[in-house]
């Protein structure tokens, strides 16, 4: 990204941008940035978001066209721009005492606010170089879409964190943070079920907020129902993309959906956990809500994946919960340092990867794929 910001942008914001390259600019103008924030968002570890590259040669050369009546019609409501304008705080943005937050809270609401921040900007990177260097025009304008959608997601959070004082620096996460090269099947089954378990979860709870505004202690709740419309449509392009090639979700390529299933459900548990504040304040049972996700996305991967995962199984929970345990015991132990902090390390890692092991053995619930994969948020 260039140091210096084209001229123009200054008074403007993401919400009205129209191309993802606007979206930054207006970001690095705006730019004021918090060492703590961008630290964290720096951070590499199994659950913090990553960023990603892949073999964008083979992403130029998918062929559209045994899904082109679906793909057209996705790319019409993505082109019609539904929620121009909507990520900026207008008059139901209510004002916050950051000063006045229970401290427990307001440090898991920044994390769950950089994290997400973090993971928005993640695609908004990735679905920016395949734009830049494909030349392909049905791929290339699906992700100048995407990547101008999430650039606005990513651009609205860090203005939620400037209110606290702080604001991750965008910039310099695309040139510092690591890279992680995955093949394009995996991006599709890793990028496809992050977009609809993002779906899942901000509309959960922005159904129960609701049904129970008194819950509602941050205003960005209330932009969730757009927010994960969004989500929504860039997994329905991800649906599609998988759709044009059978292979993929067939054969020794079942397994592996069975893994990403497995390691997104997991990740997301055990991450929740680590925000107890938040999810009080929310007034979320967090294993209800857990379930909860995972049966909306369950039902939502039935219009491309063979399997679901059962989440009903008797070993289920009580495996997520030894996940659950072990990065705990994981987080005290690097707290810890010195030889027997490592050795906590290791030994943690060690229960959490067994427990994983057994979650992927559960039989998982088969599913006949329907001839079309277009589906539309009704929760």
């Amino acid at each position: 990204m260039n140091a210096q910001t084209p001229k123009g942008y200054q008074g403007k914001h993401t919400a009205d941008a129209t191309s993802v390259e606007e979206g930054l600019a207006i970001q690095e103008e705006q730019a004021k940035y918090d060492d703590f924030a961008t630290e964290k968002a720096m951070s590499n570890t199994l659950l913090t978001p990553r960023f990603y590259t892949t073999d964008f040669d083979e992403l130029d050369a998918i062929d559209v066209s045994s899904v082109r009546e679906d793909w057209d019609v996705l790319i019409a409501r993505m082109v019609s721009d539904p929620n121009k304008g909507h990520f900026k705080k207008n008059e139901d943005w209510d004002h916050i005492d950051w000063d006045g937050m229970e401290p427990g809270l307001k440090k898991e609401f920044i994390d769950f606010l950089v994290s997400s921040c973090t993971a928005e900007f993640s695609g908004c990177v990735l679905y920016k170089e395949m734009k830049r260097r494909g030349s392909n025009r049905d791929i290339t304008r699906l992700f100048q879409l995407m990547a101008r959608d999430e650039a606005r997601h990513a651009g609205f959070i860090n203005d939620a964190l400037r209110e606290a004082g702080l604001r991750v620096n965008l910039g310099f996460l695309t040139k510092a943070k690591k890279y992680t090269y995955f093949r394009p099947k995996f991006i599709y089954y890793a990028t496809y079920l992050s977009e609809k378990i993002g779906y899942a979860r901000y509309i959960t709870i922005f159904r129960h907020l609701e049904a129970n505004p008194q819950y509602r202690f941050h205003p960005i709740f209330k932009w969730f129902r757009e927010w994960c419309n969004d989500e929504f449509r860039h997994g329905e392009a991800f649906a599609l993309l998988m759709k044009t090639d059978p292979k993929l979700t067939s054969g020794f390529n079942v397994w592996w959906i069975k893994f990403f299933l497995t390691a997104v459900y997991s990740t997301m548990w055990v991450r929740d956990h680590q925000r107890p504040a938040f999810h009080e304040a929310l007034n979320v049972d967090m294993e209800w809500y857990g379930q909860e996700v995972f049966r909306k996305t369950s039902e939502i991967s039935k219009q491309i994946f063979p399997i679901t995962l059962d989440i009903d199984h008797r070993n289920w929970k009580p495996l997520l919960r030894r996940m659950q345990n072990a990065n705990a015991r994981i987080a005290e132990a690097r707290e810890k340092g010195g030889l027997a902090g490592k050795f906590g390390v290791i030994a943690g890692s060690i229960k959490a990867g067994t427990a994983f092991v057994r979650l992927l053995l559960i039989p998982s619930i088969p599913n006949e794929v329907p001839v079309s994969t277009r589906l539309e948020p009704v929760y």
